[in-house]
């Protein structure tokens, strides 16, 4: 529809690179199934033409959903025309802060006029059916704690040192984060499409030749895949991934080749990861190498396969967590088959020394009602031990697995309630086997000793 191709045919630089802007603005709009006008199209080419600036791009469109014949046009239809030429303006512009108060005002400045609350971070609990999810929502932050989260995720970011990284590691660093603070879902609408022109401009920060019009065809593909990187279902065995998001980054900044398809992303209903994801990146792996003239291309991408396969979620990551319970379950075993043997030691000794000293009936019989009461008691509070230190042992090989495990998650995976998990937390705490650090959402566990 928006056949802005000739610019790019032309060979002018500054058309080519204001009509690639257009092209991810208004393919943008996809994420929330929005389609731009054809006026909006004519005047982003006038744009492009140098025939007017963003600022009577913006005029014009105002103008046009006034008048009457425009009052009937589809509200949502609005929101892409404006939307988009707002998104195109700020892409084109050269100043950027690496901070949550410019993602906010990314936000602002995108939504004003379109949605009450732009700019403004939510003050209520979201959750959204997913297509990739088969009508599932990703947990997002909770309101409380957004701006702690923002915060948290910038700072922890704008510390971290890339020097020494290459440039595939500095992109797939930088995916994460972007997935990280699109997680915070920090307002009621709009996240995606902030969250993507803010990624575009601090990518640009690094100097990235960012493939703008990437967006035009694939940013429902952009949406799905980050909502992968942040959704675990332990039941179907189905685990946050960021295969898909880096297939993406990689054609947006690596020259990758790879085909992004939605309906790989898609969870199949009862079942588990699709098992040819790793034969297709090496199929596109290898036709990319095959094809290239260029020995560093091929070096690149042969790097972003690997790195891929192996931060794929795939059986490795079942094989931990089985060996995981398995080991904890043959623990708890051996430990309740030798209380066992323990307890009926204690039983024997018990019985013999009440034969030895009362030979009455009545005494026999008063001493083997204390010796089952005894039993049962012993018994019982060695159920409860048992337990007790099975299931801390647990949650401390899980949190040896991954620092970053939320009382949620070691919930599912240990098939207890919360309250429970929290309880054993709790325990561990104040008997100094774990500290946290951070806050609850955000920080992580440190294992301080192990029973």
């Amino acid at each position: 529809m928006d056949n802005f191709e000739e610019y790019k045919k032309l060979g002018e630089p500054k058309k080519k690179e204001k009509s690639e802007i257009w092209q991810a603005a208004i393919g943008l709009q996809g994420v929330d199934g929005l389609t731009p006008s054809a006026y909006l199209i004519e005047t982003a080419k006038e744009n492009i033409d140098g025939k007017i600036s963003f600022s009577e791009v913006k005029d014009r469109l105002n103008g046009y959903y006034k008048e009457t014949s425009a009052k009937s046009a589809d509200d949502r239809t609005e929101e892409a025309d404006k939307v988009s030429a707002r998104i195109a303006e700020i892409l084109s512009e050269k100043t950027f802060s690496f901070s949550p108060a410019e993602y906010i005002t990314i936000h602002k400045r995108l939504f004003t006029g379109i949605y009450p609350l732009a700019g403004q971070i939510r003050a209520y609990n979201i959750s959204k059916d997913e297509w990739v999810l088969n009508g599932a929502t990703v947990y997002y932050a909770s309101a409380d704690s957004i701006r702690a989260a923002l915060e948290y995720d910038f700072g922890i970011e704008k510390a971290f040192d890339y020097k020494g990284l290459d440039k595939r590691e500095i992109a797939f660093r930088i995916a994460k984060f972007i997935s990280g603070i699109w997680q915070i879902h920090a307002f009621g609408e709009g996240n995606t499409r902030t969250t993507a022109v803010f990624a575009i401009k601090y990518l640009r920060t690094f100097g990235f030749t960012v493939e703008n019009d990437l967006f035009a065809g694939n940013s429902w593909y952009f949406r799905n895949a980050l909502v992968r990187t942040n959704y675990n279902d332990y039941e179907r065995k189905t685990f946050a991934t960021f295969e898909y998001l880096n297939r993406f980054f990689a054609n947006l900044l690596l020259g990758g080749k790879f085909e992004l398809k939605n309906r790989e992303l898609k969870i199949p209903i009862g079942n588990t990861e699709n098992k040819t994801l790793n034969k297709d990146i090496n199929d596109t792996l290898n036709n990319s190498i095959n094809n290239s003239e260029n020995d560093t291309l091929n070096k690149n991408i042969n790097d972003t396969l690997n790195d891929s396969i192996n931060n794929s979620e795939n059986d490795t990551l079942n094989k931990n967590i089985n060996d995981t319970l398995n080991g904890v379950i043959n623990d708890a075993v051996n430990t309740a088959a030798k209380n066992k043997n323990d307890t009926l030691k204690s039983k024997n000794n018990t019985v013999n020394a009440a034969k030895t000293v009362n030979s009455s009936a009545k005494s026999k019989k008063h001493t083997k009602n204390n010796i089952k009461k005894d039993k049962n008691t012993a018994r019982n509070n060695t159920k409860k031990t048992t337990r007790k230190d099975t299931l801390n042992r647990a949650v401390l090989k899980l949190i040896e697995k991954n620092e970053k495990i939320t009382a949620v998650l070691l919930a599912e995976k240990l098939k207890k309630g919360t309250a429970t998990v929290k309880r054993q937390l709790k325990n561990l705490k104040e008997n100094g086997y774990i500290e946290r650090i951070g806050s609850d959402k955000t920080g992580s566990w440190k294992i301080l000793k192990k029973k």
